[in-house]
């Protein structure tokens, strides 16, 4: 393997990460799900961290008088014209996010049935909508939030407790008016259930707290005593999608793993390469979802089988990392990223691992690159490779060698993309 070998393979891996996150340029959506003007006010609301730039485009193509106010991730800004743009932290709640969700109750609360509100949601938006009900305090949901990340349990399980620990999240910021309202989703969840993405602040689900006790049960989790009263109790009980109040609300996912990771595909076959979409909802551990990519794709080059070589396989969904150890720096893409650089070690094969939105965990990278030579550049710089795994330190191992991904913000989020080129 030639270093030119691998800045190739590194240049058409990021290719497709970039064609896999133009496809899901919340424009293109947004303006094909434009609901009827009101003739009352239009209010925007949202939050994620891409509902920035989802609020950029709908200003483009909105045409009439509109007003309303979306939290971003901190950095993820943009210059809009009329809605107004706020920061929180992300993945750990603050106590701006917490201000920015009494704003959003706030101005639907008070809306009429001539009024519309338009709600974009996306992926973050569980985190940077902090709002704890009456007898828990932010502390109590920053610690519900830490406790989630670090449990290993499927995003679906994390927002089953989240939408119960809340003020505004499981459907309940559409319940509070009377307002039609039209929510337009950037899907980042895997099978795109538009009561999943954000924790479903305007749209309610089906879950009930014994559901939500059951997995803190299941999971372990240590969470304050008032967060398990609170569970306990009635007060926990969230909005019911049978509920008349959601008769005149509309969903549409505007942006989903599926549609890039097909873009993503269909630009490797342009460049003479088959692509394979395994699929856009995986789950699971990272580090054993690299495990089985990493079969397959050693199957594909011994064995040309179950496809033929060269061929990128493409998937998408999103992992999850259980924290072993103290002190590790990176995301799950990263942890997938050094999981599959282990088992490849000595291989000709090449992978990228992002997050399309840009961000991997809490760090500044979107990724990681990985090759079967990962391994020893890890060694020849001093570094045990497994033991960094060990300490759930992608980001450390992989920026000694110069091998992170940065993109920046995207303005998207469809969750994780991995391509593995064997040729």
């Amino acid at each position: 393997m030639t270093a030119n070998d691998a800045a190739d393979a590194r240049s058409f891996l990021a290719g497709l990460f970039r064609a896999a996150v133009a496809a899901a340029d919340p424009l293109r959506g947004i303006a094909a799900h434009l609901p009827a003007k009101p003739k009352g006010r239009t209010v925007v609301v949202g939050a994620g961290k891409g509902a920035a730039q989802m609020a950029r485009a709908l200003e483009g193509v909105w045409g009439e008088p509109l007003e309303g106010l979306v939290v971003t991730r901190y950095g993820y800004s943009c210059d809009t014209k009329a809605i107004r743009i706020v920061e929180a932290s992300h993945p750990v709640p603050d106590a701006a996010g917490l201000a920015a969700a009494g704003r959003l109750m706030e101005l639907v609360k008070d809306l009429g049935e001539d009024d519309l509100v338009i709600a974009l949601v996306c992926g973050g938006g569980s985190a940077l909508l902090p709002a704890p009900p009456p007898g828990l305090t932010l502390a109590d949901e920053i610690a519900v939030n830490e406790a989630l990340l670090a449990s290993g349990a499927p995003i679906a399980a994390m927002n089953r407790v989240r939408k119960h620990v809340s003020a505004i999240k499981g459907g309940r910021l559409a319940a509070a008016t009377k307002a039609r309202m039209v929510s337009l989703i950037v899907s980042d969840i895997p099978g795109d259930d538009p009561a999943q993405v954000a924790s479903g602040p305007t749209v309610p689900d089906a879950s009930t707290r014994h559901e939500a006790i059951e997995i803190v049960r299941r999971y372990g989790l240590k969470l304050p005593e008032a967060v398990h009263e609170h569970l306990a109790s009635a007060a926990a009980d969230a909005p019911r999608p049978a509920d008349p109040i959601f008769t005149r609300h509309e969903r549409h996912v505007v942006a989903s793993a599926g549609v890039s990771l097909e873009a993503a595909a269909n630009t490797a076959r342009a460049a003479g390469v088959e692509a394979a979409i395994l699929s856009d909802a995986i789950e699971g551990e990272a580090r054993d979802v690299a495990l089985v990519h990493a079969a397959i794709a050693r199957e594909v080059l011994g064995r040309d089988r179950p496809f033929a070589k060269p061929v990128v396989l493409l998937s998408g969904g999103e992992t999850t990392v259980t924290l072993r150890a103290r002190g590790g720096k990176g995301g799950r893409n990263g942890e997938f990223a050094l999981a599959a650089a282990l088992a490849l070690d000595g291989l000709d094969i090449h992978l990228l691992a992002a997050d399309t939105d840009g961000i991997d965990g809490s760090e500044t990278n979107a990724g990681a690159f990985a090759d079967g030579g990962t391994v020893r550049r890890l060694l020849a710089a001093g570094h045990d490779p497994r033991r960094m795994l060990d300490r759930n330190d992608s980001h450390s191992a992989f920026a000694a060698i110069g091998d992170l991904f940065t993109t920046g913000p995207t303005g998207t989020n469809v969750n994780d993309f991995r391509a593995i080129l064997v040729r």
